[in-house]
């Protein structure tokens, strides 16, 4: 079991990429044996920055609960094409839209939610690297 200052160690190069990235580190704790970052981002793109450096630490972040939001001056704008709470997420090697799915809706049954957003016709048919919507649970 990790304490507090081995996680905060592991995830040092998240909370850099929040400075970095022009956000507002607000909490960084524990909650149970999971470490908690929550910060407010100046935009999409500073958020999905933040994302690459979580996924780098760490592909499945199994030991850290984040909530990151985009700050509603700047939240998602017409020309992202964005609405309010959805986001983006790179594709992983090993990523199917089922395990997208399951891990930002905790159902693995609503990848057809993602495809649609996506306008994928084929959900097995993505690849790593791809950037997909995630729309708003």
């Amino acid at each position: 079991m990790a304490n507090f200052d081995q996680l905060k160690q592991k995830y040092q190069s998240v909370l850099d990429a929040i400075q970095s990235q022009g956000g507002q580190l607000q909490n960084v704790n524990m909650d149970g044996e999971k470490l908690y970052v929550k910060a407010i981002m100046p935009s999409e793109q500073a958020k999905n920055r933040v994302w690459d450096a979580i996924k780098t630490a760490d592909p499945n972040f199994s030991d850290l609960k984040h909530d990151l939001e985009v700050s509603a001056s700047q939240g998602a704008t017409a020309s992202q094409g964005g609405q309010a709470g959805q986001q983006t997420y790179t594709v992983q090697p090993g990523d199917n839209l089922t395990k997208i799915s399951k891990h930002f809706y905790g159902d693995a049954n609503k990848y057809h939610v993602i495809a649609q957003a996506n306008q994928i016709e084929n959900p097995d048919k993505i690849k790593a690297g791809q950037e997909l919507i995630i729309p708003a649970a």
